[in-house]
């Protein structure tokens, strides 16, 4: 017999395969669980879904998830309007990751990093006056301009002031502009000696390719853990030397980390190749959470008992740890 989880992912759209690792790491604890017995002796099956960073086609693949799945598990997309399906039609729904105010409203929708979009941690602004001194008080927040990424910037650029880092500029970048030269022309103008960008590795690497073309060296380039990617560094190459990242996952290469390893391995079993990333250690954990609370539940697991369930966890930290 089998036991339905849906993974909502962006695979295809406007950045090709920017949350396929988050799919995978699915797939991957759904051989590792099967393996060992399948979900209270029932194989785990996953329905892919592609959510193409499109709301339309999000609301659609949540849609379908509530007729042909229990639950939605390890999901990540740049929009998450589906969360209100999820939630008129009682999916249990463990994202990834939380990052939009519409699936942190759902009653039914929970994450493994449980993000408030309205809150911004403060360790890292704490990090760069520290780090850099003076030179935060010229600081600059870059973005792409996408669903949600946008009131996040902000939110970041609203945080840090208030924690005495000098923000100078804040800019979103269309996903279609190709000449990064005028908004470097602009850090330039601006004297600006911090540049924190947010968005995926592939528009980072153009971001750092025009600032070496203008010669413009900024004292620190900052991005959070997108880019802890072996795709960013084989690409970004000497464009991405000095660059500083900051994430809440474990590093892949901690051994000790028995959970981490676990994933590691089991990526190259259903993806040989593949390269981890902090959505696929996310989505990993979610499925974790899914599955140890469907065990515990047994014989009185239904949908509102799963989330009543959820809505218990106060503290998950499979495959923890901060670093910068």
């Amino acid at each position: 017999m089998l036991f339905r989880s849906a993974n909502i992912s962006d695979i295809s759209g406007p950045v090709p395969g920017v949350f396929q690792s988050a799919q995978d790491a699915t797939n991957a604890f759904a051989a590792f669980v099967n393996a060992s017995g399948g979900v209270c002796g029932r194989q785990l099956k996953v329905l892919q879904l592609d959510s193409r960073a499109d709301s339309g086609a999000n609301q659609v693949a949540y849609a379908r998830a509530c007729d042909e799945a229990f639950a939605a598990v390890g999901s990540m997309s740049v929009f998450d309007q589906g969360a209100r399906t999820a939630g008129e039609c009682g999916l249990p729904d463990i994202h990834a990751l939380t990052v939009s105010p519409e699936a942190f409203a759902c009653d039914t929708c929970f994450g493994a990093a449980a993000i408030n979009p309205h809150l911004q941690i403060g360790a890292m602004a704490k990090f760069v006056l520290q780090r850099y001194g003076q030179a935060a008080q010229k600081t600059a927040v870059l973005y792409v301009n996408v669903n949600g990424v946008a009131d996040a910037a902000q939110a970041l650029g609203a945080a840090w002031k208030k924690a005495g880092v000098g923000i100078q500029y804040v800019q979103a970048i269309d996903v279609a502009e190709f000449n990064y030269a005028p908004y470097v022309q602009k850090l330039k103008d601006e004297g600006i000696q911090i540049v924190h960008y947010i968005g995926p590795y592939q528009f980072t690497v153009r971001l750092q390719q025009a600032m070496r073309q203008q010669q413009y060296t900024p004292t620190a380039f900052i991005q959070d853990q997108t880019i802890y990617d072996q795709k960013y560094v084989d690409e970004a190459g000497e464009f991405g030397n000095g660059t500083v990242v900051y994430g809440s996952t474990d590093l892949y290469t901690d051994t000790s980390n028995a959970e981490m390893q676990r994933y590691l391995g089991w990526l190259q079993q259903v993806r040989p190749g593949a390269e981890p990333t902090p959505y696929g250690v996310y989505s990993w954990s979610a499925a974790r959470l899914f599955t140890d609370l469907v065990a515990k539940l047994g014989g009185r697991l239904t949908r509102a008992s799963l989330v009543a369930a959820l809505r218990q966890v106060h503290s998950w930290t499979e495959i923890g740890r901060a670093h910068v």
